[in-house]
């Protein structure tokens, strides 16, 4: 069936979805307008996992290979409890994938892969552009901004302006834990391996973590995420208490982040992560839709979040590509993706405890009941799947097929050609 063409689509912000959902519809032939409220677009955060999921959609896109290129090929999570007891031990090769891995990646990374490749399809950018609202007539739809201006009229908005959206209703609530983030460099001749992400935990109050996350995009640094789990009432008293108490917290718990501390010299190095539990209840209003954390969002105990981002921004530039109209489009993008936002929105919310809450419980039951059972079949093949984002089996409805993880594997070796880094130069780094 012959989709739409010709549409002319705003995009809210310039993040992962807003990016990738730019860069599908433009090739469709669509014209798109990304409207980001920063003056230089710029990614937010440090490290993140991009699963077999978010694989599928980069190979789609054509940028997987360069995205593997600038990251760091996970083959486990691995975590252990104050006491040394292994209770998380989650491996890709439990998966039915030949060779599968989840990467590491810096979020700069990412973003300079997606926003090189917008740019050079021709996805129109205005920046400085704060939104407020919109209205809408029923044929077409407009941004408000806090200047008072008005965008022109578009067919569709897309919100992909993540999750204090103020395009999306008030919904979910903010979770007590979050977690302070930093990159820091790779330690060459360090303790940690660079094929797993690495958590210690005290109970489920406390928990470090080191994510690698490869080679930068713009710089010939390896680096890694630093973690540490946080109480987001507690985040002025640790700011306002210094250094030196926090990394003997650390120490005590994980002595081999000795020379990662000393890296970090200044609290302000260490940013703080606030996460939300939220999905609303209707993605499309009118000529509005929602997509990634505009849409839903979770914690990010199981990594899921810019790889949803990516599966929403290629649904539904699919449904557009297919529907027969605007409205009927905008319907099976909601069927596309539905029960998977809803499955992980589930499992998101009850293993979260497990890993960040101020009682013990959580741990207790985590420790003695779920990582016995997780290493007992079918265990290891079921903790893979909703690892990798596979539970529900999302790729196949969306005309996506995991990508030939061993073929991609050889572009670790690859350099980043110097025309990239000319693009990535500019970027600002997070």
């Amino acid at each position: 069936m012959a989709g739409m063409r010709n549409l002319n689509i705003a995009i809210a912000g310039c993040g992962i979805a807003g990016l990738a959902a730019a860069l599908a519809l433009t090739r469709q032939g669509h014209r798109t307008v990304l409207f980001e409220r920063f003056e230089t677009p710029r990614p937010i955060g440090s490290g993140l996992m991009i699963q077999p999921t978010g694989l599928s959609v980069l190979a789609a896109l054509r940028l997987a290979e360069q995205a593997v290129a600038h990251g760091a090929p996970v083959s486990r999570l691995y975590g252990l409890n104050a006491q040394g007891e292994k209770v998380l031990d989650a491996r890709y090769a439990d998966l039915s994938v030949e060779h599968a891995f989840g990467l590491g990646i810096h979020r700069a990374s990412l973003f300079g892969i997606l926003w090189s490749a917008a740019q050079n399809t021709g996805v129109e950018i205005e920046v400085g552009r704060c939104i407020n609202g919109s209205d809408h007539d029923g044929k077409t739809a407009r941004l408000n901004f806090d200047d008072g201006t008005q965008s022109a009229a578009f067919d569709l908005i897309i919100d992909a302006s993540g999750t204090r959206s103020t395009l999306a209703p008030e919904c979910g609530q903010e979770l007590p834990f979050g977690a302070l983030w930093t990159t820091l460099d790779w330690p060459e001749d360090g303790p940690f391996d660079p094929a797993l992400l690495e958590q210690r935990y005290r109970m489920a109050s406390e928990m470090v973590g080191v994510l690698p996350t490869g080679q930068t995009f713009g710089t010939n640094r390896r680096q890694l995420a630093f973690f540490w789990s946080l109480q987001a009432d507690r985040h002025a008293a640790w700011r306002d208490a210094g250094l030196e108490g926090w990394k003997e917290e650390v120490r005590a718990l994980w002595p081999q982040c000795e020379g990662l501390l000393e890296q970090i010299t200044d609290s302000e190095q260490m940013v703080f992560a606030r996460y939300a539990h939220r999905c609303v209840p209707r993605p499309v209003d009118g000529r509005l839709v929602h997509i990634g954390d505009a849409w839903h969002s979770a914690s990010p105990q199981l990594g899921q979040g810019a790889n949803m981002a990516l599966l929403d921004a290629w649904a539904l530039s699919k449904a557009i590509g297919e529907g027969p109209n605007l409205s009927a489009a905008l319907g099976q993008f909601v069927q596309l993706r539905q029960r998977h936002v809803k499955l992980y929105q589930a499992v998101t919310a009850f293993f979260t405890p497990l890993y960040q809450s101020a009682r013990a419980a959580p741990a207790v039951l985590r420790d003695f009941l779920f990582a016995p059972l997780s290493r007992v079949p079918p265990g290891p093949a079921i903790q893979a799947r909703l690892m990798g984002g596979l539970a529900g089996a999302p790729l196949g409805k969306l005309g996506l097929q995991a990508p030939d993880f061993a073929a991609l594997r050889k572009a670790v070796q690859a350099p980043a050609s110097s025309s990239t880094r000319a693009r990535a130069s500019s970027l600002a780094q997070s």
